[in-house]
């Protein structure tokens, strides 16, 4: 028994000797873990250097895209673009604000890193819907009432605004619940819902009072068509009733569902 026990007891010494196998897998994995940390601090340091410190990433090139009347140029003059600056430091909101007060005509406009030189500026320009005469000159309306523009020469296509509102009677009163800047935006309410067969050939929207806004086509024809609203239902009763009124020189669609035309 004794020679068992000394055996027992050399066995239990030969398994007990070094670290447990836990403490061994732990070991490695703080090993595994410093490793890690040691090569995430060398390759942050090296994209931090890259994007910070480089001149592999500078801003080289102001690329412009989307302009109809604006040119290129005037969009690169008026973002000031600073080149030669890190392209991740670059304040792209600072760039839309500096376009969106130089520029009215853009309505909106994307700026874009084009890694690695560049920067693109892709801009949307407001479209005009109705025109006001002002001097010898017209002033661009958009779909929204904004006047973001003044030319010297009318746009094809884009009918005047005439505001013929009456400062006495009953209009008096229309007018000062709905200034010039309201009736503005229900003119374009209703620039917006003309037919595009009937868009093309209108001359002009002349507004009298909020519920009195009419349209008068290039070849003399005129068109009653009351307030904005209802829009969409009184463009499919004009166009029927065009069809079904071909010689006549007044319609009225002020109330959709009873429309009339007169005049040959």
């Amino acid at each position: 028994m004794a020679g068992s026990t000394t055996a027992e007891r050399g066995e239990r010494k030969r398994e007990s000797s070094g670290p447990p196998p836990v403490r061994r897998f732990k070991r490695r994995q703080l090993r595994l873990i410093i490793v890690l940390a040691v090569a995430l601090v060398f390759l942050g340091s090296g994209a931090f250097w890259l994007l910070y410190g480089s001149d592999l990433v500078r801003v080289e090139r102001v690329s412009v895209s989307g302009t109809g009347v604006l040119t290129a140029e005037q969009v690169r003059r008026a973002a000031e673009v600073p080149l030669g600056e890190q392209l991740v430091s670059v304040d792209t909101d600072a760039i839309e604000a500096r376009l969106s007060a130089a520029l009215p005509r853009i309505d909106t406009v994307d700026v874009v890193r084009d890694w690695p030189h560049e920067i693109t500026l892709k801009v949307t320009e407001r479209t005009p819907v109705l025109l006001v005469r002002k001097g010898g000159k017209f002033v661009e309306v958009d779909d929204d009432g904004v006047r973001f523009a003044t030319v010297s020469k009318a746009p094809k296509g884009v009918p005047a605004l005439e505001l013929a509102v009456s400062r006495t009677g009953s209009a008096a009163a229309s007018l000062r619940r709905f200034d010039e800047d309201r009736l503005t935006r229900e003119a374009v309410r209703v620039a917006g819902a003309i037919p595009a067969t009937v868009a093309r050939a209108t001359r002009s929207v002349k507004v009298r009072s909020y519920d009195d806004i009419s349209l008068e086509l290039a070849d003399g024809r005129t068109v009653a068509w009351g307030s904005s609203e209802k829009g969409a239902r009184k463009s499919r009763t004009l166009t029927a009733l065009m069809k079904a009124e071909p010689g006549a020189r007044h319609f009225d669609v002020s109330v959709p569902t009873a429309p009339a035309s007169s005049g040959s």
